[in-house]
């Protein structure tokens, strides 16, 4: 039978349930389990996929064409498994699936209600993950904070599964803050309690605490946590903040969480972190330094670009190197220029995005990395810029642009497809989830991947415009990768240059901090090459 293991956050949001999760589920993959991931966001929309940057961070894309909350990347990074749309429930999803079966009949004639239809709804997408497959655990994590009004339902589900299944198949997890205050410095537990006791009011008493902290928790603290929640001293864990969230896992393992967890459920399985702590080793010890530059336009939130941020990292690790990520505007280098800006980095790395803001910017950076032989790698977006570039300072087509940022341009270099035309709803236009690629013999591309095939994660609209592609393709840009009908540009390079790669897919959403993606891995390769 599947155990069911549910984590709650309290005291502030963000504290961080998702990377608690994260490490959880390979503390319990290192013991030889089946362990499949979910993420339950309170939030009325369907999905992210409509949600600003600024409001919610990236949007993560699974294989399967869902765009998800960043959470669900944590959980592939650290448990190396592919997840799909039955990884991320959404209030909007219940709801809507809840008012659909209401206009069909199906609950005949019944008063619909939060209980028991919403919850019942709740807990049949929970009960549905955890049937495909051979799943050992199944870890769901409920999004916001304890206390929430439209977290309510989900904490009601959740109630209700450990009445169904028994203590002996469930287990609840409760993150929460001890806050650092006062002018006497101390630590205060009270936030905790308070959170507990929340819970408690709607009938689920937590069976492990795990404290955010900034400073150790004393035998006292651990005692008076344990007495006033009611919880196993051994049972109250400590999250200090560490230089790399990759040291975690073996930090929990050595309090005893994963053991814990394992025997609480009836799981066994002898731990085996060979493989993590090689990841840490490379991360605590490196033997090279490189400074990278990435460009965009969300810079001033940190989970904007943590898929990419995480991958360049990978890269980092396969090569034994720490790399230095210097986030630069966008729109800075348009006011003061590319050179002053990306003077002393080692690489140039340009993300997605949507929207015409930053975009000369990025465009300027990627003309600055291909003139002074920086490597390059652009992502998206990134490698869109680099067709527009590259069409204005090497072919001489001066209003070249994508149809998206300049609608009557003579060179749309970058335009819809067709059969896209015409099509209003946001996302319908969009090419979302795993594509398959053929790379070209011959090309960096190939020798990157070391295969004639790939499969990557798309998240787009525009596609690099066939029309052009004779031109572009005489004067110097190679298609290194393309759809298996070779009508859609998938990677374009520069051969006579250090490394100049640009991806039409998001190849971030696919990096392991234990096999980092080869285009990341090459990447920061050669920018320890140019470092010398």
């Amino acid at each position: 039978m599947t155990k069911f293991i549910f984590v709650t956050g309290g005291v502030v949001s963000s504290v961080g349930k998702g990377i608690t999760t994260a490490c959880l589920g390979r503390l319990l993959k290192d013991r030889g389990l089946e362990v499949a991931m979910q993420k339950i966001d309170p939030y009325l929309n369907v999905d992210a996929g409509t949600m600003s940057p600024f409001q919610h961070g990236e949007v993560f894309v699974t294989d399967d064409g869902a765009e998800t909350d960043l959470d669900l990347g944590h959980y592939e990074r650290f448990v190396d498994i592919n997840l799909t749309q039955l990884s991320n429930v959404t209030t909007g999803q219940v709801y809507g699936a809840v008012i659909r079966k209401e206009r069909a009949g199906e609950y005949l004639g019944q008063t619909v209600q939060v209980i028991p239809h919403l919850t019942d709804e709740i807990k049949s997408r929970v009960y549905e993950l955890a049937e495909q497959g051979e799943t050992d655990v199944l870890i769901t994590e409920i999004g916001g904070t304890v206390g929430d009004i439209e977290g309510q339902p989900f904490l009601e589900a959740i109630r209700q599964m450990r009445r169904e299944l028994g203590a002996e198949n469930t287990l609840f997890i409760h993150v929460t803050l001890i806050p650092y205050v006062g002018p006497s410095g101390e630590s205060k537990t009270k936030p905790t309690q308070h959170s507990v006791r929340e819970l408690r009011n709607i009938g689920i008493q937590p069976d492990i605490l795990l404290c955010r902290s900034r400073r150790q928790l004393s035998k006292e603290m651990r005692e008076k946590l344990s007495l006033f929640c009611d919880v196993a001293p051994e049972a109250v864990i400590e999250g200090l903040d560490t230089e790399s969230i990759y040291e975690l896992p073996l930090i929990f393992e050595d309090q005893g969480f994963g053991s814990l967890v394992a025997e609480r459920l009836g799981v066994n399985g002898k731990p085996d972190h060979t493989e993590w702590k090689k990841v840490v080793q490379r991360v605590k010890n490196p033997k090279h330094h490189v400074a990278v530059a990435m460009v965009g336009k969300y810079m001033a939130l940190q989970d904007a670009y943590i898929s990419i941020t995480e991958a360049i990292k990978h890269g980092g690790i396969a090569n034994g190197t720490q790399v230095d990520i210097q986030r630069v505007d966008a729109e800075d280098i348009e006011t003061h220029g590319a050179k002053k800006l990306l003077e002393g980095v080692h690489g140039i790395v340009v993300p997605g995005g949507y929207g015409d803001r930053g975009v000369e910017g990025k465009i300027m950076a990627i003309q600055h990395a291909r003139e002074a032989g920086l490597p390059f790698l652009g992502l998206c977006l990134g490698m869109q810029c680099a067709v527009i570039e590259f069409a204005r300072n090497v072919c001489g087509w001066k209003d070249a642009n994508s149809a998206e940022f300049d609608p009557d341009t003579e060179h749309p270099v970058l335009d819809l497809l067709p059969e896209q035309e015409g099509v209003t709803d946001r996302g319908a236009t969009q090419r979302l989830g795993a594509y398959p690629m053929r790379i070209m013999p011959g090309t960096n591309g190939r020798k990157v991947y070391g295969s004639a095939r790939g499969s990557e994660r798309h998240r787009h609209r525009y596609e690099v415009n066939n029309k052009f592609r004779p031109e572009l393709e005489d004067r110097g840009l190679v298609t290194a990768g393309v759809s298996p009908d070779g009508k859609l540009v998938e990677l374009i390079e520069l051969p006579d240059h250090p490394f100049f790669l640009g991806s039409q897919f998001h190849p971030e959403f696919k990096s392991r901090p234990t096999r980092a993606h080869p285009l990341f891995r090459e990447f920061v390769k050669a920018a320890l090459g140019h470092a010398g």
